[in-house]
């Protein structure tokens, strides 16, 4: 008979004593080991899918927009040429050189346009989600003309950007959403008459403009804009007449809007086509021009609509839909024409601090 196998243990005693080995006919079957449990499979985790990026967004933008006279007549006929250009972005913005108001007492001033509320209404039946009114017509019509302006944007349903009833309205963006993806539209002007300066920017409980002359401050609303907004976008009223290169102040505020967080800026008041292109990774254009405006063949007559394809942030396309002024309406461009108006676009871009990628 083999001999069970044993172990020794020191007891607190000290005395030895001895324990049957496990497997032996005295051990304690309490205390014996239980043979070791089969090794599980280890649990797979599902791997979550990564989140798709955001889809493509357009922008597009187009210059200045006058309702009177021609003009006007050619806004109540509809855009037939460009409507479906500007229906087809995602978000569009031009800049309209009037107050909204059939009231109010016209300022001393060479120049005073106002226009029906309609007009808002023919704008948003085009395809326009968005109007800039921080330009040196805002005011023509004095308080009540703005007060009207704001009271037609509410009942129409197009919001406009630029003015308010106190400085806080009038700098803050209107915001899109465009699946998911928020989209937000700053308006200013760089361009006022210096007698105008303090009565037509806004204040603290005070209704106006938001004024680019108080650069600091729209720099800020910039960066709380970025902070909040996936796409930052700052469409000004910026430059010289009939000037088809940037001013330095031009240039000057649109570094220090991009360094602040703006993804596009662009702007008109020329009434002449500017350069446009890449300040970094952002997208400027310095003049849009004309739009609808009583244009003489030339020049001024040039226009189009710039649309912007972004990716995130990113700018990753640009198309100028050239067009030409005609009887105050502007009328697409074919062919030839278009691809000589394409190149002559690009042509303005020599002049500027701007690049044709990024």
């Amino acid at each position: 008979m083999v001999a069970a196998l044993v172990t020794a243990a020191r007891g607190d005693s000290g005395a030895d004593a001895v324990r049957p080995a496990a497997g032996s006919a005295d051990a304690d079957p309490q205390t014996a080991p239980e043979p070791p449990d089969a090794a599980e499979p280890p649990v797979e985790q599902p791997v979550p899918s990564p989140k798709p990026p955001p889809r493509p967004i357009t922008l597009a933008f187009a210059g200045d927009v006058h309702a009177e006279a021609e003009s006007g007549a050619a806004l109540r006929a509809g855009l037939p040429t460009l409507g479906d250009t500007l229906a087809a972005a995602d978000v569009t913005v031009v800049n309209m050189e009037a107050a909204i108001t059939e009231r109010g007492e016209r300022v001393g001033k060479q120049y005073a346009f106002r226009a029906p509320a309609e007009t808002l209404t023919v704008l948003k039946d085009a395809g326009v989600d968005v109007v800039n009114l921080a330009n040196n017509h805002g005011l023509d019509f004095g308080q009540q003309g703005l007060r009207d302006t704001l009271a037609a944007s509410a009942a129409t349903g197009l919001p406009t950007i630029g003015i308010g009833a106190d400085e806080d309205q009038a700098y803050a963006p209107h915001v899109a959403v465009v699946d998911g993806q928020r989209i937000a539209v700053i308006g200013a002007t760089q361009v006022l008459d210096g007698s105008l300066i303090e009565p037509w920017t806004a204040g603290p409980g005070k209704l106006g403009l938001a004024s680019a002359k108080r650069e600091q401050r729209l720099v800020d609303q910039v960066a709380k804009a970025r902070a909040e907004a996936d796409v930052v976008v700052v469409y000004l009223h910026w430059g010289r007449e009939r000037d088809a290169c940037p001013l330095p102040r031009q240039q000057t505020l649109a570094r220090a809007l991009v360094d602040a967080g703006a993804d596009v800026v662009v702007g008109s008041h020329a009434h002449v086509l500017l350069g446009g292109g890449y300040l970094g990774d952002a997208y400027v254009d310095y003049g849009l021009g004309n739009f609808i405006f009583y244009a003489r063949p030339g020049e001024g007559a040039k226009t189009g609509v710039l649309t912007l394809t972004l990716q995130g942030r990113t700018v990753t396309g640009s198309q100028w839909t050239p067009a030409v002024i005609r009887s105050g309406a502007p009328v697409l461009l074919e062919g030839s024409a278009a691809e000589a108006a394409r190149q002559d676009k690009d042509s303005r871009r020599q002049c500027t601090d701007l690049t044709a990628t990024p």
